[in-house]
């Protein structure tokens, strides 16, 4: 394979474009001796005149303007390569993965692309639905760059990863219509201790149900476990009990009568995990950003 050198090609094509060996000098801040050794060099290396004597000066043989031919498509593909390094390093240009728990999707991370598009369309958004136990295995083994999980399920210590607070999400109780405390003017969840329940068998969510009620003075009878939230608003719509229900989940709870726990103030707190240093990587950073903004708006 020829041995194309770039440096020499570059002054190659400068000297087609001022025409001399001494302008060329000028132009590269170079002495002219050393634009004829470098061009002598290019020569040899391709196997080609490049260059002919006329009068006192030089022109450029038919091979040399084949060799600029191509020259100029690769020094037009460098420059794309260092436009994109520079935007890569200021975080205009690259790709992030995010795993996200359902709720989180629609209310924050979505949003937040939406926006990041607007103002970084180059930064490429990956997102992948995920459970918020699984956060920390995810990002420990490579398969997200960031992570959006919840407070009560973190990774406690571990030093492999950093953890920020996004969001607190207040929690309302799901009444079926025609619960006696639908329309009640206040409530608690004290009014509720004897109420069927309807919530995970474990995990986070299941923590963060009994943990609310234990802070109200009793223990959830579990009336019927499920994970998703069509499937629980179904069942509390149906008279089948009753449930907590993130704020993030009340656009999507038609069907049943939402009550804010104005006493109780119930809450489970989202948290955006990475692995420790990928913070400061550029395309990174600009997700982060947006998601803590996005967030902000919640309030």
């Amino acid at each position: 394979m020829t041995d194309w050198d770039i440096k020499k090609l570059r002054i190659l094509r400068t000297l087609a474009d001022r025409g001399t060996v001494t302008a060329t000098a000028e132009a590269l801040h170079m002495t002219p001796s050393a634009v004829s050794q470098q061009l002598t060099n290019l020569a040899l290396r391709l196997g080609v005149v490049l260059l002919e004597a006329q009068g006192r000066g030089v022109r450029l043989t038919d091979a040399a303007h084949l060799v600029l031919h191509h020259a100029d498509a690769v020094f037009a593909q460098l420059e794309r390569a260092d436009a994109e390094l520079a935007g890569y390093h200021s975080g205009e240009v690259g790709e992030v993965r995010v795993g996200a728990f359902s709720t989180a999707i629609p209310s924050l991370v979505v949003p937040a692309v939406a926006a990041l598009k607007e103002q970084h369309p180059a930064v490429e958004v990956r997102i992948r639905e995920t459970d918020a136990a699984e956060s920390y295995d995810l990002l420990s083994t490579g398969a997200v760059d960031l992570a959006l999980s919840l407070a009560a399920h973190s990774a406690g210590d571990d030093s492999r990863f950093t953890r920020i607070p996004l969001l607190v999400d207040p929690l309302d109780v799901a009444l079926p219509p025609e619960h006696p405390l639908a329309q009640a003017p206040v409530i608690r969840l004290a009014d509720l201790s004897s109420d069927r329940w309807i919530y995970g068998g474990s995990g986070p969510w299941s923590e963060i149900t009994r943990s609310a009620c234990e802070a109200a003075g009793f223990l959830p009878e579990q009336a019927h476990t499920a994970s998703g939230w069509t499937a629980i608003l179904a069942m509390v719509e149906a008279g089948m009990g009753v449930a907590l229900v993130p704020r993030m989940v009340s656009a999507r709870a038609a069907g049943v009568t939402l009550r804010v726990l104005t006493h109780d103030r119930p809450t489970r707190h989202v948290v955006a995990a990475l692995r420790r240093g990928a913070e400061s990587t550029p395309a990174v950073a600009r997700v982060l950003t947006a998601l803590r903004t996005t967030a902000g708006a919640r309030g």
